[in-house]
């Protein structure tokens, strides 16, 4: 399986998909976030900061071995190491979770009514800090079957840090929104990528990872989409929940 046929299948197949959803329904589905000028908004500006973001990391991976693909499977263009197919699914995995996001915002309800905690916030984002630290260490002690797990870590724990320490509370009372965006992408993008494993589409070093797998899936890859994917949902949420202007209202 080709890296473009990958993306037409299990990406753009699906976005097309939400995207007939929204034209056909775009008049009729209320939200109690903000209107979708500022949802397409919020998604460009998730792709733009993926690509600013994820560019670096991954070009590392590919020039350290970390990960490889299959020459024979791609087009050949290379922006720096990474394939031209690449930064496409970097685009296209943060438009799928815009979507996926903007078509539950308007059938999910929010838990109970706000409460701000600067409790809840505190805590969550400190907690990450420590897992965060703890990967540097690991990363810093050049412990090889580590490698991929605690550059991941290393490399997607701040941002998420900071936006517990943000709207953890709002997240916390958009939870039903949250869990139902990330779980069934995480799982869904976990299950073509060990699709495209088997397929040689591409791989990822055996010396730099765990060796741990959940149903042929290196672990590692399933923690990058659940953070990848987190990241995205929690920036949408807290972009466009009325709670958070009115947080950054109360911090100003």
């Amino acid at each position: 399986m080709s890296y473009f046929t990958f993306l037409i299948r299990f990406l753009v197949i699906p976005i097309l998909l939400l995207l007939s959803i929204y034209i056909w329904e775009r008049r009729r589905t209320a939200s109690r976030f903000m209107n979708e000028k500022m949802v397409w908004i919020g998604i460009i500006g998730h792709i733009v900061l993926a690509l600013l973001y994820t560019t670096p990391w991954d070009n590392y991976l590919v020039a350290t071995g970390v990960w490889y693909y299959n020459p024979a499977l791609v087009t050949g263009i290379l922006l720096g190491y990474v394939p031209l197919e690449e930064y496409m699914f970097f685009v296209l995995e943060t438009l799928l979770v815009g979507l996926w996001w903007w078509f539950l915002a308007g059938r999910t309800r929010a838990e109970g009514s706000f409460e701000s905690s600067r409790k809840l916030r505190f805590l969550s984002s400190a907690i990450l800090s420590v897992v965060w630290l703890a990967s540097v260490i690991v990363l810093l002690g050049n412990w090889k079957p580590g490698t991929y797990l605690s550059i991941t870590l290393a490399w997607a724990l701040p941002p998420i840090v900071l936006q517990l320490a943000f709207g953890a509370d709002i997240l916390w009372h958009e939870r039903r929104l949250v869990v139902m965006t990330i779980l069934p992408l995480t799982l869904y993008l976990s299950f073509t990528d060990s699709l495209a494993i088997r397929a040689t589409t591409w791989a990822i070093h055996p010396a730099q990872s765990t060796g741990l797998f959940i149903h042929g899936l290196p672990m590692e890859e399933g923690i990058f989409f659940l953070l990848t994917i987190t990241l995205v949902t929690f920036g949408m949420t807290l972009l466009l929940s009325p709670q958070s202007r009115q947080q950054l209202r109360w911090k100003i």
